[in-house]
């Protein structure tokens, strides 16, 4: 029977690992589906790590590495994806907001020949409302920029391997993993799931976290803001072009033109604009940047082999531990 590889990004969630390994063992082992669990700690500050290791000395079909220091979900995603070793891949929250009785169902979907089935949303969930309309707004913006039905999706996904091996090639060091996969192309459909109470613990994604995090993954994945710079542009080169022309012909008119208090707030708002667009500019310029030096993505601290285990038996490579 193929195996089953499950991805758990994790950070500063040791409240939430023991329970996470014990729902998804009762529920996978009730489906009779051969797993293993891969639990990514990204930088966590409490003692994720040593949950983790306690977890996977309990069971051999658990393990984990662990980053130098917080490198961020995507990263996490993409060193999950690098170390899992099944024929099918998921990736999901181990805060069990993605309930793991899902899984059953995409993985027979993947048995019926689908290579990609995305989680989608049926509800948000516990959020404020101003949360709902910010998520909803970045979606449309990504959905009209990428062509993709983004709405209500999630980094809940089931994946073959060739899929995995597809997104492990992409050489660019910021993947916004939620667009990537429907990107790829690939035999796709889509499952609904309720997002779950979390059972331990709290959220770590502030709104401000939450903006920061849209707004890099908007970058990396679209050049829609760039276009908004130029739509701006053309929009005061038309407002310029109407007060030319209205200055011209009250000049004609012999007509003294006023209004000194508005020269100013024209000069203000297009040196507003100038300078939003430089910041929009500067926000590529330094992705760019990012690309060009070539950095790992993550640099892993420790990998967390089982003895006996029949995939997780080697030695880091160095490419490995840079992430690579």
């Amino acid at each position: 029977m193929s195996k089953l590889s499950v991805v758990l990004p994790a950070y500063n969630e040791e409240l939430m690992i023991s329970g996470a390994c014990r729902a998804l063992r009762n529920t996978l082992e009730e489906a009779d589906i051969v797993y293993e669990l891969v639990f990514v700690n990204d930088g966590s500050s409490d003692h994720t790590w040593e949950e983790i290791k306690k977890e996977g000395k309990r069971d051999s079909r658990v393990g984990g590495i662990s980053f130098s220091r917080n490198f961020g979900k995507e990263a996490a995603i993409y060193a999950g994806l690098a170390h899992a070793t099944g024929e099918v891949i998921a990736v999901m929250d181990c805060d069990l907001q993605h309930p793991p009785q899902t899984l059953v169902e995409m993985y027979r979907l993947w048995e019926e020949g689908f290579e990609i089935i995305e989680g989608k949303k049926k509800n948000r969930g516990a959020e404020n409302m101003l949360r709902k309309k910010s998520s909803r707004i970045f979606y449309r913006i990504m959905s009209g920029a990428t062509g993709l039905d983004m709405e209500n999706t999630s980094d809940f996904k089931m994946m073959d391997r060739k899929v995995a091996k597809s997104i492990l090639s992409m050489p660019e060091r910021n993947m916004f993993f939620r667009a990537t996969t429907g990107w790829v192309g690939f035999r796709s459909t889509e499952v609904s799931f309720e997002v779950q109470e979390r059972q331990a613990g709290r959220s770590k994604w502030s709104t401000a976290s939450l903006i920061r995090y849209a707004f890099q993954n908007i970058v990396s994945f679209t050049t829609v803001p760039l276009q908004f710079v130029s739509m701006g542009g053309g929009i005061c080169f038309v407002c310029s072009l109407i007060l030319m022309f209205y200055s011209l012909i009250q000049f004609l008119r012999g007509h003294a033109v006023e209004g000194y208090t508005t020269t100013i707030m024209v000069l203000l708002l297009i040196g507003s604009a100038v300078m939003l667009s430089l910041g929009v500019i500067g926000y590529y310029v330094a992705r760019i940047y990012e690309e060009v030096r070539h950095r790992p993505r993550y640099i892993l601290s420790e990998v967390f082999r089982l003895e006996g285990h029949p995939d997780w038996n080697g030695n880091v490579t160095e490419k490995e531990e840079r992430g690579e």
